[in-house]
């Protein structure tokens, strides 16, 4: 599979798809068969229309879509998307409420790298920016990075972190979600070891998988399934020739996808017949629910096989984090040495990636913590995605989290 043929064949068969939804849209659509009205037509115009839109999203960064704000003036003030730290990899960006007092809190929301774009939070950031100065790690899709920027792994994604924590320098709310969890944990020991100034002072982590066997998922537990080998010669491709990043090693964000929506095919299925058939009878629209999740859902990004690899390998296979035994440039962190950073637990009571006590693990891993520094919060009816968007995030977890950065300023 590691081939640039091969990452050129998938996106062969994605474009492919994409152009037999548009010419089958157009067809149907042609005006003079609006003459003899036939359901058929109908039906195949919305199969075109739903079809092309889906395998389209799977080649675009969706845009954030956060213009403005209104805030307590009565006013409405335009947010500007501003690049504090350019990286090749990833940069740290910012949301400039422009003409507002600069608020006092100041958050740092890392998004995952899991195949997904940083947007994904959007609703997470939107919830944040009336209470907060909010800034995100907006990772970059690995088929657009020239080869000769070099590698990134998980300890380069480490240290990102803390490059980008110490540009934001004291007083910093940090909220983790999901996959970089264990290294958000981990650049926290070792600031708190080397630039205790630079530590954050608080941290939130939320649904990620500190301890993946704590309590194991179909996800988590894939790593214990197959052999570094299988995985290096079955999932990892060289991004083509139609990509700044030609000649990459990655795991494309496709195979990613494939592999997710596999887990709940029906369901999947049942929502793209249902979108067809609403898309015929006139009653979908470009930012109804199932177009504002899928559109989302299906914007991929590859991440460097380094990176995923060895993610695998130390975080889920060797249990790093988990053990206590994960080693940065070198040297052994250890995450008794964060002692005055009040950590929060958030995990989703219905949540089937990152299950109940695979994120609380991090609590029992700093020793030199004392327990009043110490929080966790289980959301019972909550999904993975639940815990940081929809009603549960929106209700119950977001003033949670408020309020334990505020009770920690």
């Amino acid at each position: 599979m590691r081939y640039m043929a091969s990452y050129d064949l998938m996106e062969t068969l994605r474009n492919t798809n994409q152009w037999m939804g548009a010419t089958a849209q157009a067809f149907a659509s042609y005006p003079a068969f609006s003459m003899l009205p036939n359901p058929a037509l109908q039906w195949t115009a919305a199969w075109g229309q739903v079809t092309e839109r889906s395998f389209q999203r799977m080649v675009i960064k969706p845009d954030w879509g956060i213009d403005s704000l209104a805030c307590d003036d009565g006013r409405d003030h335009l947010v500007e998307v501003h690049p504090v730290l350019k990286r090749p990899f990833g940069d740290l960006i910012h949301f400039n409420v422009m003409g507002r007092a600069i608020q006092k809190r100041r958050v740092l929301l890392v998004a995952p790298m899991s195949g997904h774009y940083a947007t994904l939070l959007r609703s997470t950031v939107k919830s944040l920016i009336p209470d907060c100065e909010v800034y995100v790690t907006d990772w970059h899709n690995a088929r657009d990075i020239p080869v000769s920027a070099g590698k990134f792994d998980i300890e380069d994604y480490t240290q990102y972190l803390i490059d980008f924590m110490r540009t934001l320098g004291p007083d910093l709310h940090v909220i983790a979600v999901c996959q970089p969890v264990p290294l958000t944990l981990a650049a926290t020991a070792i600031l708190a070891k080397e630039d205790r100034a630079a530590q954050p002072k608080t941290l939130t982590l939320m649904g990620g998988p500190v301890d993946p066997d704590a309590n194991p998922t179909d996800v988590t537990d894939f790593g214990h399934r197959v052999t570094m080998g299988q995985l290096e010669q079955t999932l990892i491709q060289r991004v083509g020739y139609k990509y700044a990043g030609v000649g990459r090693k990655v795991y494309p964000g496709l195979l990613q996808l494939s592999s997710f929506m596999s887990m709940n095919a029906e369901k999947h299925i049942r929502a793209f017949s249902d979108q067809i058939i609403h898309t015929a009878q006139g009653k979908a629209s470009d930012h109804d629910k199932h177009n504002k999740f899928y559109d989302e859902y299906l914007a991929v990004m590859d991440m460097t096989a380094e990176f995923y690899l060895s993610t695998v390998e130390r975080l889920f296979k060797n249990r790093e984090i988990a053990q206590n035994k994960f080693v940065f440039k070198g040297t052994l962190v250890d995450f008794a040495d964060i002692t005055d950073v009040p950590i929060k637990i958030v995990e989703g009571g219905q949540d089937d990636i990152s299950a109940p006590g695979q994120c609380a693990a991090a609590l029992a891993l700093c020793s030199g913590l004392a327990d009043s520094k110490k929080a966790i919060h289980v959301e019972p009816d909550a999904g993975h995605y639940g815990i940081f968007a929809g009603s549960s995030w929106r209700n119950n977890i977001r003033p949670l989290v408020l309020d334990f950065i505020a009770s920690n300023s």
